[in-house]
């Protein structure tokens, strides 16, 4: 999750941009560091958990998108403000998807055939 909500802060993504090593350690950080440990403990945690987690991504999201909506000013150097507010409004989807995914979940109990 701390390398997940690191790459979401924009002055590293305005480094990984500019500084070829950072981009460089962003491809290797995101899918090592933080995909295949998800991936591994994602079926040994209680369901109990992954509804946190589907909260928490949930409202992390929202927080992001509402401050690249809602900034006045370019928080990138290397983005427009158009494309800030494009990717807010891909965090309000990105959230709302997540959230209402996780109701689906409450909702659908899978059942073992």
């Amino acid at each position: 999750m701390i390398i997940a909500i690191y790459w979401m802060i924009p002055r590293t993504m305005d480094e990984a941009l500019t500084i070829p090593a950072v981009e460089i350690f962003k491809f290797i950080s995101l899918p090592f560091l933080a995909g295949v440990p998800l991936r591994d403990s994602w079926v040994k945690v209680s369901v109990r958990v992954k509804n946190a987690v589907y909260i928490i991504i949930s409202a992390i999201f929202a927080a992001m998108a509402v401050l690249y909506i809602a900034a006045p000013t370019q928080l990138c150097n290397n983005y427009l403000i158009v494309e800030q507010k494009t990717l807010g409004w891909g965090f309000v989807f990105l959230a709302g998807g997540i959230f209402f995914y996780f109701i689906q979940t409450i909702f659908y109990k899978e059942t073992e055939e």
